[in-house]
């Protein structure tokens, strides 16, 4: 089945780095774009970060532009989130995500929190 299992969270100072991953499997993980998202305590989920399915494109939101990096390993089945220079209002719980035709798919979340 398909499953998606991300990683990499935690507490970080404001300034700080993290490396967030989620592993694919039970699909064809080449074949699809992928996504990032997040969602802040009393607030709708929202996009991130994006990648085709060979990873020759990306696009963010502008918030994160200039300091978040998506990128995939089609061998080893995952996509990351490089996230710079966090800030507190990155708080959030981050969820990778991919759609097909008939159904979106969401993994389990990780928690980013940013504080001092």
């Amino acid at each position: 089945q398909v499953q998606l299992v991300e990683s990499g969270g935690g507490l970080v100072q404001p300034g700080g780095s993290l490396r967030l991953s989620c592993a694919a499997s039970g699909f064809s993980f080449s074949s699809y774009g992928m996504s990032w998202y997040r969602q802040a305590p009393g607030k709708e989920r929202e996009l991130v970060a994006t990648i085709t399915n060979a990873g020759g494109s990306t696009n963010y939101a502008d918030s994160v532009k200039g300091r978040f990096t998506i990128s995939r390993d089609n061998a080893k089945n995952t996509v990351d989130l490089q996230m710079n220079s966090l800030k507190p209002e990155d708080t959030a719980v981050y969820y990778c995500n991919f759609v097909t035709w008939s159904r979106i798919y969401w993994g389990q979340g990780t928690q980013v929190t940013v504080s001092s």
